[in-house]
């Protein structure tokens, strides 16, 4: 039951807001993103949890929901571009616990000759999957970083949501990007 609670109240989350938090967004000094037309992917590195059967997939998703930002604000895909986009990505399962209480949890209803202790321990309630996205874009003629940003959210478990959030989570860290919308 308590497992349930654990996914309503994820789901609860998400349906209210998207989840994500994005941290860590720099643009390098003097970046002049008005000579710049034009990206391309060059580098994806991934750690942790990330190894399944859907990883080229999903990172397709992820490429698709930048590409849509980068479009929203001017530039065009490119096999020779002005601008490279390296994407980093860590994924970690994490384990959601709760705290045993006596109230709950430590109560017996035969006392007996009293000869028992009780302690309150960690108890496992869920599983979910932490993830990190870093977006680099640097000149491609230089090599030089133009601007970077991270976003962190949870993962989801089902395939049919993965693209909403990967979409989701790059709209949140785009509207950090020094370039606004045309």
């Amino acid at each position: 039951m308590k497992q349930l609670f654990f996914f309503a109240s994820l789901f609860f989350l998400f349906a209210c807001s998207s989840g994500i938090k994005v941290t860590n967004v720099e643009a390098s000094p003097g970046a002049d993103f008005s000579k710049y037309k034009t990206y391309g992917f060059y580098e994806v590195k991934a750690s942790g949890d990330t190894i399944s059967e859907g990883f080229t997939k999903r990172i397709g998703y992820l490429k698709t929901a930048i590409s849509e930002e980068m479009s929203k604000r001017g530039f065009t895909p490119s096999a020779n571009p002005d601008l490279f986009i390296n994407i980093g990505i860590v994924v970690k399962e994490e384990v959601q616990t709760r705290k045993t209480d006596w109230a709950t949890d430590g109560r017996y209803t035969y006392m007996g000759q009293r000869n028992y202790r009780w302690e309150s321990k960690e108890i496992e309630t869920g599983r979910y999957r932490n993830g990190t996205v870093s977006v680099h874009v640097v000149d491609a003629a230089q090599s030089n970083m133009l601007w970077k940003g991270t976003a962190k959210g949870v993962v989801p478990e089902k395939e049919k949501n993965i693209p909403q959030a990967a979409s989701n989570g790059m709209k949140e860290l785009f509207v950090k990007f020094p370039v606004p919308v045309k």
